[in-house]
């Protein structure tokens, strides 16, 4: 199969996918559910990676006035590949930003996450050549994203931070200088400095006029250097998210990541954010439900570690202007590669976040 049979293959499956979609359903509780979520805050979720998708599924059962702002950093597997044979930035997380957002995403997902084993498409995803192919007909990423966007009737709206081609740089403690997402997450826990390079990227027009909008800004959760930090080294996207009036909240990891942030505590992830962000968040809301032995023992061997507050932090953290939320937020699933894995329940992280949202308005 050729690349550009395989474009088309993924173009008609999605097209007719999502018109069949759409016939479907029960139109007045469907009109009825959207006018309850056309009402909803305005939210802009600030990210990448899994996390950020997972957050996406569970705040659009609340609200469809959303922008989620996706880190374009990626440098591994198709969405590596596409970048580097193509030159358009990378797909995958965006992509998966999309099908969160989307009506029924368990199906759509399992759609554009399909993956070819073989042939010259061996390792791209179904959703990473349909983004490829939007681009190449349109001739921008941004424009290839507003239109997944309509195509796919999502609840909200996603967006790169940016459509200039930019790369991670940081420097350890020993001096020793990293270039790249890749090297970012294997020196992570030793960084003393981070940055990108053009330094004086800029951010989409829209992404900063979503914030002006919102009502609450969320960062996170994913990971800390490669995920959420990104966004942040834009530094008028920077400079907007610290002047906007809005409650910022911090969402953290339910635990370390092997080399990236090994070691560290819920207290340094938010340090490292508030130096990049430029302003200390209002809120941090970390997991306190209990995590199962085999769990922790799992995750141990792979070398991460669970992210809990203790009374230091707490203090700390209260001391540097910012409230903890403590709840439990996380779940275990069955995952058929893993088999028993944490996540962040989408759900329970959304109904955290509104309770807070509401109690503010109040």
């Amino acid at each position: 199969m050729s690349f550009a049979l395989g474009v088309l293959t993924t173009l008609i499956i999605l097209f007719l996918f999502g018109r069949i979609k759409f016939k479907s359903g029960r139109p007045v509780i469907e009109r009825a559910i959207s006018g309850r979520l056309s009402n909803g805050p305005y939210i802009v979720a600030v990210g990448g990676g899994t996390g950020l998708s997972t957050l996406l599924r569970g705040i659009k059962a609340f609200t469809r006035n959303i922008t989620a702002v996706v880190a374009v950093t990626d440098e591994g597997g198709s969405s590596g590949r596409i970048r580097n044979e193509w030159g358009m930035l990378p797909p995958g997380d965006v992509r998966n930003c999309i099908a969160a957002l989307a009506e029924n995403d368990n199906e759509l997902k399992k759609i554009l996450d399909f993956r070819f084993d073989r042939g010259e498409l061996s390792g791209h995803s179904l959703g990473n050549l349909l983004l490829l192919a939007v681009t190449e007909m349109s001739g921008d990423f941004s424009t290839a994203v507003e239109k997944m966007n309509h195509l796919l009737s999502i609840r909200g709206r996603v967006l790169p931070v940016t459509t200039e081609s930019i790369t991670l740089m940081g420097k350890t403690k020993d001096g020793l200088e990293v270039k790249g997402e890749l090297d970012i997450s294997e020196h992570g826990h030793e960084l003393d400095e981070i940055w990108l390079e053009p330094m004086n990227a800029r951010p989409l027009p829209d992404v900063l006029n979503a914030v002006d909008e919102a009502d609450v800004i969320l960062l996170g959760p994913g990971s800390l250097f490669t995920s959420v930090i990104p966004n942040l080294l834009l530094p008028d996207f920077a400079d907007k998210l610290k002047d906007s009036p809005v409650p910022k909240i911090y969402i953290c990891n339910l635990m370390t990541q092997p080399d990236e942030t090994q070691g560290m505590n819920i207290l340094q992830h938010l340090e490292w954010v508030s130096v990049a962000l430029g302003c200390v968040p209002d809120f941090v809301i970390a997991n306190s439900a209990p995590i199962p032995e085999d769990i922790i023992e799992a995750y141990k061997n792979k070398g991460a570690s669970p992210l809990f507050l203790n009374y230091h932090q707490r203090e700390a953290i209260k001391n540097m202007g910012c409230i903890c939320v403590e709840a439990p937020i996380m779940s275990v699933f069955e995952n058929e590669k893993e088999g028993r894995v944490m996540r962040h329940d989408p759900q329970k992280l959304a109904s955290v976040i509104f309770r807070l949202v509401r109690r503010l308005d109040e």
